[in-house]
C-alpha cells in the first residue's frame, strides 16, 4: 500500500518504519525538519531490545507531501489534528482512507468535518514509540495490537486490506465491529499511565515500582469504566487493573508515556482529550470523576509552571 503518516514522531515513525520494512510505500510527514532530514539522509533507525537497525523510508515536511495515498494515518497531538490534516491534504484523494490512531476521544468528528465521513475509519494502537533523536526511535511492536473499524461496524474490503497489510508487516491487527468500545478500552490504558507519568516524571520502570501510583491509576481507570458504562459504551476491559497491566506490557523500563514526552519536549499535553474527556463525559452522564479531575488539574498546573499563562491559549 501507499501510506502517508501525518505526525510521524516516535509512534508514527515506528509504525511507518515497520510497514516500510514489509515493502509498503511509506511517507513519514513531520514538522520537525531535523527528523525529516535525518531520515532522508541516513534512513530511519529503529531500536528494538537494545539493538538498532536502519530502515529505508521517505520523509517530508507537510508542505512537501505528494499523493494521493491509499491510507493516511493521523498521529499528531490531538489539539493539532485539524491544522495538520489541512497542511497535508495533498495526501488525500477521492479513494483515500483516513485513519486516526491518536490518543483520546473526538478525533473522528474532526476528520469527518475535513474530509467527509465516507473516507474516515477509526482505530487505536498499543504499539509504542519514543524519539531518541532525529531519525532514531525506540520501537515497541511485539505483541502490541492495533484495532481498527468502520464507524458503522461493517467489515469492508478496505478494512480487510489494511488488516492484511499490517499483519504482513508482523503487526498484530484486530478488526472491530465495536470500534467506539475499542477506543474507550485504549483510553483506559492512556488513563492508567499518561497523567501519572507526566506528573511524576517517571518512565515506566519507575512508575511501576511505586504501589501508591498503581492504586491511583486503577482508581482513575475505575472512574472511566463507570462513565463508559453509564454512557452506553460496551467495553472489553472489566477490571481496572487490567488497563494498568496492559499499558506496560512488553515495553522497556525506559519507555515514557506520551504526556511525559510532551512535557520534556516543551509542549502542552493531550490531557484534555484523555482524563479531561472522562471528566466531561462523567459530568454529562452524572458520574463523579474526582481522581481524573485531580490528575487534569495537576498536569495543567505543570503546564502553567513550564509554559506560562499561554499554555492553553
Amino acid at each position: 500500500m501507499k501510506i502517508g503518516i501525518i505526525g510521524a514522531g516516535g509512534l508514527g515513525s515506528v509504525i511507518g518504519g515497520t510497514l516500510a520494512e514489509a515493502g509498503n510505500d511509506i511517507l513519514l510527514v513531520n514538522r520537525n525538519r531535523s527528523h525529516v532530514e535525518a531520515i532522508n539522509r541516513n534512513g530511519l533507525t529503529l531500536r528494538t531490545d537494545g539493538r538498532d537497525r536502519v530502515v529505508a523510508v521517505r520523509a517530508a515536511l507537510p508542505a512537501g507531501v505528494c499523493g494521493p495515498a491509499d491510507l493516511v494515518i493521523v498521529l499528531v497531538k490531538s489539539f493539532h489534528t485539524a491544522d495538520a490534516v489541512r497542511e497535508a491534504l495533498g495526501l488525500i484523494g477521492p479513494d483515500s482512507t483516513v485513519l486516526s490512531l491518536q490518543n483520546g476521544l473526538g478525533h473522528e468528528d474532526i476528520l469527518i468535518d475535513l474530509v467527509g465521513r465516507d473516507r474516515v475509519i477509526a482505530g487505536k494502537t498499543y504499539v509504542g514509540g519514543v524519539m531518541l533523536g532525529p531519525g532514531h526511535v525506540v520501537a515497541g511492536v511485539a505483541g502490541k495490537e492495533t484495532i481498527i473499524g468502520e464507524l458503522d461496524g461493517r467489515i469492508t474490503p478496505r478494512i480487510e486490506r489494511i488488516a492484511a497489510t499490517f499483519e504482513a508487516a508482523g503487526m498484530k491487527l484486530v478488526v472491530s465491529r465495536n470500534i467506539m468500545g475499542a477506543i474507550w478500552d485504549k483510553l483506559l490504558v492512556n488513563i492508567a499511565t499518561g497523567a501519572l507519568s507526566g506528573i511524576t516524571g517517571l518512565p515506566y520502570g519507575g512508575l511501576y515500582a511505586v504501589p501508591e501510583l498503581e492504586l491511583t491509576a486503577t482508581a482513575a481507570v475505575a472512574e472511566a469504566i463507570a462513565v463508559a458504562k453509564a454512557s452506553g459504551i460496551r467495553l472489553d476491559t472489566i477490571h481496572p487493573r487490567d488497563a494498568w497491566v496492559k499499558a506496560g506490557s512488553g515495553l522497556p523500563p525506559e519507555f515514557k508515556a506520551s504526556m511525559l514526552q510532551s512535557l520534556e519536549k516543551g509542549s502542552v499535553t493531550e490531557v484534555d482529550f484523555i482524563n479531561g474527556a472522562v471528566v466531561r463525559a462523567g459530568a454529562k452522564a452524572g458520574v463523579p470523576t474526582p481522581v481524573n479531575a485531580t490528575l487534569v488539574a495537576c498536569v495543567k498546573g505543570i503546564e502553567r509552571r513550564e509554559f506560562g499563562a499561554a499554555a492553553r491559549a
